[in-house]
């Protein structure tokens, strides 16, 4: 539907480079525990990051302080450890097993050694060593292959989606909408100042965990992201699935300590022991606040599927970004204070724009099952925008008439108390008798693993808070037909 789309966010394997157990395959029925080697070369290699990187440059001599351009060319400064002359081994090394291997620190594939990279750096900002210098083999201790650890693949540079053409606004409210929206979007360069950090960092967290990939998602990718969004990152480290209490926990714990000992432009990087555990940290050159889970696998998903829809329909980002802003504006958009998540509001969006008499939007995983499947294999995710056509809706309604119409339909129509809100099936569906869904004021169906995304909800007073915005916006746009009647214009555009 839009070229180049597949170049953002995911790790570029090209066919030829597929091996049979493919690292992306995730069976189900695996035991979610890392082995005892995994644990003990991941605390190795998180110990001992500079050595690779030494070896690689030929020098086996100490290595000074080096400086590096990321991002926009500022100069960042990073600190290597001293490492052994010739074959003396390290006072830290000395309980490593006799038995160890051989290594060779350079290989004819050392020119593709980044995985998921849509803006290449230049040669002379990569850790590889230069084309001209072919180190010797060398005794040495266990040490990751980091040359090896990617497929060999030159990505094609970076690239926004085609455009769609904004639809025409045919009243003043309608423009109203428009104006925010083409203001606060996301613009290029943003994604590009995420993309740029998150390849580097993907470069860093390999050097502990070689096989894994590190993949932009939320609304940075999807579609629906403004100039102030954070940059939300899933680090996938293997192939089953990750206990988040106590793996993801201990891997993040990891990553945190790599961050603070040897990424001086990262700042202030924190562990979160939520149910999803983060590390959230601000990078300096890009100036964005990231968000790093581990194997939160059903965030790829949902990234490329509300990818699709965001550039199904002209009308549908324009919608989401200005309810977006209704609801932070009315302190509504904030699950840690037990209100909603950006994601539900997306996903109440679009479930309106399905539901409506003459539909906006279809169900994409009803229309293309093999396209969005939850058992599609990673690396193929990111396929699936550009392959569904664009959806051709018969309701000409203007992007004034549907805000007014969301927020009327979740004030006085929809049953809350007996009704689930379900993209998937493009419907609202009976409330499940579960666990997940038991004394919980909103349920918002999660597309791909059917868990409910507004489980922070779980207070009436917040519920009855949210519901009371609904109607009081409403009253007041039908009344006005204004948007600074429920979004001071000024301040909205301000805060982008």
């Amino acid at each position: 539907m839009f070229p180049n789309s597949s170049n953002l966010g995911r790790p570029p394997f090209h066919p030829k480079y597929q091996q049979p157990n493919n690292f992306f395959k995730l069976p189900l029925n695996l035991s979610p525990t890392l082995s005892h080697q995994q644990i003990i070369d991941a605390q190795f290699n998180c110990q001992n990051v500079d050595l690779p990187r030494t070896l690689l440059s030929g020098n086996l001599s100490p290595v000074p302080t080096q400086s590096l351009s990321y991002g926009n060319g500022s100069p960042i400064r990073t600190s290597t450890s001293p490492v052994f002359r010739g074959r003396k081994r390290l006072s830290s090394e000395q309980n490593v097993p006799l038995d160890v291997k051989r290594q060779r620190f350079h290989s004819p594939h050392h020119e593709s050694t980044v995985a998921n990279q849509t803006v290449p750096l230049p040669d002379e900002r990569r850790y590889s060593a230069p084309g001209s210098v072919t180190p010797p083999l060398l005794h040495s201790y266990y040490v990751p292959d980091l040359v090896r650890s990617v497929p060999p693949f030159r990505e094609a540079p970076f690239s926004e989606p085609r455009e769609i053409t904004l639809p025409v606004a045919k009243d003043e409210l309608s423009q109203q909408v428009l104006n925010v929206f083409q203001v606060c979007q996301q613009r290029t360069c943003d994604l590009k100042k995420k993309e740029l950090c998150r390849a580097q960092l993907q470069r860093e967290i390999q050097l502990i965990f070689p096989q894994s990939r590190l993949f932009l998602v939320g609304s940075s990718l999807n579609g629906f992201g403004t100039r102030s969004s954070d940059g939300d990152l899933c680090l996938v480290v293997k192939e089953e699935p990750v206990n988040q209490k106590t793996e993801a926990r201990y891997i993040l714990s990891l990553v945190q300590k790599h961050f603070c000992t040897r990424l001086c432009y990262i700042e202030r990087p924190q562990l979160i022991p939520a149910k999803v555990p983060i590390v959230k940290f601000r990078d300096k050159v890009s100036c964005v606040e990231f968000d790093l889970n581990v194997n939160n696998i059903v965030g790829i998903r949902n990234t490329f599927l509300l990818r699709t829809y965001a550039y199904l329909e002209s009308r549908v980002r324009p919608l989401v970004l200005v309810v977006k802003k209704w609801a932070s504006h009315h302190e509504i958009n904030d699950a840690s204070r037990g209100t909603l998540n950006s994601y539900s509001l997306v996903l109440m969006v679009l479930h309106y724009l399905q539901t409506l008499p003459e539909p906006i939007l279809p169900s994409l995983q009803k229309n293309y099952p093999e396209s969005f499947s939850s058992s599609m294999q990673l690396h193929l995710v990111h396929q699936a925008p550009h392959t569904i056509p664009p959806y051709l809706s018969k309701n000409g309604s203007a992007l004034g008439d549907l805000l007014l119409g969301f927020l009327k339909y979740y004030a006085t129509e929809f049953d809350w108390n007996n009704k689930m809100i379900s993209v998937r099936e493009a419907k609202a569906l009976p409330r499940p008798d579960g666990v997940e869904w038991r004394n919980k004021f909103i349920c918002v169906e999660e597309p791909f693993d059917g868990t409910n995304t507004a489980r922070a909800v779980h207070e009436k007073q917040k519920f009855d808070m949210i519901k009371d915005e609904f109607l009081k916006s409403w009253h007041r746009l039908k009344n006005k037909r204004d948007l600074n009647s429920i979004l001071p214009l000024r301040a909205a555009m301000q805060n982008r």
